[in-house]
């Protein structure tokens, strides 16, 4: 029995030396990453581990547990058990999982005992790591992919070798993609022209393998390979052509410290791995083409720059997914509009091909030619549905799209089927408006439904809007609450600035979230307005659906006033500013923006203002004695200096204006 310690941020699998054991793994096999135990553990039984782990996490459970079988290097089933208590942080997020690993084939099964280990030069029978090696590189996609199995845990013990050396045939020339082992790893690897000079390129160009039991005999075949094998400590090497379809795509040279390790046997075993790592390497080569033509598509049809504004920051990222065998439909575009706005859409096309890349790029254009006509956001879904359902696809699109007015800050927001924007305030807090939304752009259209209602937002100086695609915020098998709890709080830790922000959910969401889906990003953050040291600004948004707007609001203006050395105002002005943000929130359909600003001249005072979007103004009342409202605004007189009313912009805002007692009769 074994104990494990899995950090799920860092991705990292720690064993101590009995869990290396049970998985029947040498500590230079393990590179602490959970990955690498795919040579233990077949995919099925992976599979079953992965669902349990998952519902545990879904379920907030505290551990998990499980049998399931790895495949020991001899080729013999091992039954084993593994046991895990899972560490939450205070949000209950999963951050780490310590637990035991133990062998568990006795009280599982009478299968007859595991037979004993060979002698170290004892090499092991053909079948076995044939159906291994062909199980590993099943699972290889990229190139990469191919090397990481033959250099990872295991590849030399499925060759019995002590060092490799692989190389792809390009242009012809030999060039090296991969080394192994001791002393091939520290081997200075240039491309090397295929002329027959030395033993490799060889076998290559005959694609005839080549065996040599000792390096004197290199060296008298092929004198210009003495310059290499001079360093080498090792006494025996195998050259093996790799071959596709008739066609010499590489060689792999393996490496033996004995001579004696080239029994026909082995040979024969080199001869059979070797062409399967052959088809695995055409496979891998041709996916690896083909999703380079699909990518640079892909990145032709998203935007080459992003324009600058003043008053604004925007910064944009793209993730390709690390997975998967093509690319997805997900874009950006930033918008620069007529009257000093900004149009800003994040969006997915339906599939994951060269199709929904192509289908993605015209949906785009259209889009963007519908907003800088000047329609509201409603309308410019609508039209872009009706584009996507008109052109040759049956593909569906999600879709988010925001207006921003740079002067007053206001929002107008609507979706089509995608997921609304994520804003964090100027106090960091983080929140998920509710945006309406109607159906995907084509679904829309197609079952005559246009409707794409609009959310106005008021987005305050400092504050910060995040549009994303699902692949930042969704894992096959997890609640996609889950995603979106880790972006607000990783957008909540992060930096201010938009291109650091960027950055910081990039390095920590992209490998946890963004694996398997292509990913866009796009922030927006309108500039803050500090004022000056002599005269500062602070502003705050007060939701309507906010139970804690409220008093953050006030606590925030309380210090405030301590910063700025005015706390003997605090008092008037908190009890003002509750009066007014409550009229708003009770007599108005939206939120409240608020704003305190020291006035300097020509006395210095404070003016606290207080901006909704009804074109109502308050009106003062006289209420009786018995009456529970009305008395408001005769508050805000008796409290403040000057009050007033002013239209701005679809609505109005109140002021209010505080001075210490001393300059109280001067404002009189």
């Amino acid at each position: 029995m074994g104990s494990f310690d899995w950090d799920l941020d860092m991705g990292t699998f720690e064993l101590d030396e009995a869990g290396l054991a049970v998985f029947d793994l040498r500590p230079d096999e393990f590179d602490s990453r959970p990955e690498s135990l795919v040579l233990r553990v077949s995919p099925e039984e992976g599979a079953r581990l992965d669902y349990a782990l998952r519902r545990a996490f879904q379920a907030g459970h505290r551990s998990y547990g499980g049998y399931f079988q790895i495949t020991r290097r001899d080729g013999v089933k091992q039954w084993t058990h593994t046991q895990g208590t899972i560490l939450r942080d205070h949000r209950g997020n999963a951050y780490r999982i310590v637990g035991i690993v133990r062998d568990a084939t006795d009280e599982l099964t009478q299968a007859p005992e595991v037979p004993t280990r060979r002698p170290p030069d004892e090499r092991q029978s053909l079948s076995p790591i044939v159906r291994l090696t062909t199980e590993a590189l099943s699972r290889a996609v990229t190139v990469d992919d191919v090397t990481a199995v033959l250099t990872g845990a295991g590849g030399l013990e499925r060759f019995g070798a002590d060092a490799l050396i692989l190389g792809l045939v390009e242009d012809g020339d030999l060039r090296f993609v991969a080394a192994s082992g001791m002393p091939a790893e520290g081997l200075p690897l240039p491309p090397l022209r295929l002329d027959g000079s030395l033993p490799l390129d060889e076998a290559v160009m005959t694609q005839q393998p080549i065996f040599v039991e000792s390096f004197e005999e290199v060296q008298e075949r092929f004198p210009a390979a003495q310059q290499h094998v001079a360093s080498m400590d090792l006494e025996a090497a195998a050259f093996l052509p790799l071959v596709a379809q008739g066609r010499s795509i590489g060689g792999l040279a393996l490496f033996f410290a004995s001579g004696d390790s080239l029994t026909l046997a082995h040979r024969e075993l080199c001869a059979a791995l070797a062409a399967i790592v052959a088809q695995s390497l055409q496979r891998a080569t041709l996916f690896d083409r083909e999703r380079e033509f699909a990518t640079g598509l892909q990145a032709a049809m998203l935007p080459r720059d992003i324009p600058r504004f003043h008053g604004a920051g925007v910064a944009v990222r793209y993730h390709v997914a690390s997975s998967g065998r093509e690319v997805g439909g997900d874009w950006y575009d930033v918008v620069a509009l007529p009257q000093n706005r900004v149009g800003v859409v994040v969006g997915d096309v339906q599939g994951h091909d060269t199709h929904a890349a192509a289908v993605m790029g015209q949906l785009r254009i259209a889009l963007r030619a519908y907003a800088a006509e000047g329609h509201p956001p409603s309308t410019v879904l609508a039209r872009a549905s009706r584009f996507l359902a008109e052109l040759d696809t049956e593909r569906f699109a999600t879709c988010a799209y925001a207006e921003l007015d740079l002067a007053n800050g206001a929002v107008r927001a609507a979706r089509a089927g995608h997921l609304g924007p994520l804003v964090r305030h100027t106090d960091g807090r983080t929140g998920w408006p509710h945006v309406r939304g109607g159906l995907p752009l084509g679904l829309a259209t197609a079952l005559n439904m246009h409707q794409f209602p609009e959310t106005r937002l008021d987005l305050v100086p400092g504050e910060t809007l995040v549009f994303c695609t699902d692949g930042l915020v969704e894992e096959h098998g997890l609640d996609i609450t889950i995603g979106m709890e880790a972006l607000a709080e990783a957008v909540r830790d992060g930096p201010e600035e938009v291109e650091a922000l960027a950055d910081h959910l990039a390095d920590n969401l992209w490998q946890r979230w963004g694996s398997q889906d292509d990913v866009a990003l796009l922030i927006l953050r309108r500039d803050p307005d500090p004022g000056t040291s002599w005269a500062p600004r602070m502003h705050s948004y007060v939701h309507q659906a906010d139970p804690e707007g409220l008093a953050d609001a006030r606590l925030a203006l309380r210090q405030a006033l301590d910063a700025w050395q005015l706390t003997e105002l605090a008092d008037d002005v908190e009890v003002a500013a509750g009066e007014l943000l409550v009229n708003v929130l009770l007599h108005t359909e939206g939120g409240a923006v608020l704003t305190l600003e020291v006035l300097p001249e020509p006395v210095r005072r404070v003016r606290l203002t207080v901006q909704d979007r009804s074109s109502v103004w308050p009106r003062r009342r006289s209420p009786g004695e018995a009456a529970t409202s009305g008395r408001g605004l005769l508050m805000i007189d008796a409290l403040s200096n000057a009050w007033g009313v002013e239209p701005r912009g679809d609505g109005k805002a109140v002021w209010c204006e505080f001075g210490p007692a001393v300059e109280r009769s001067l404002l009189g």
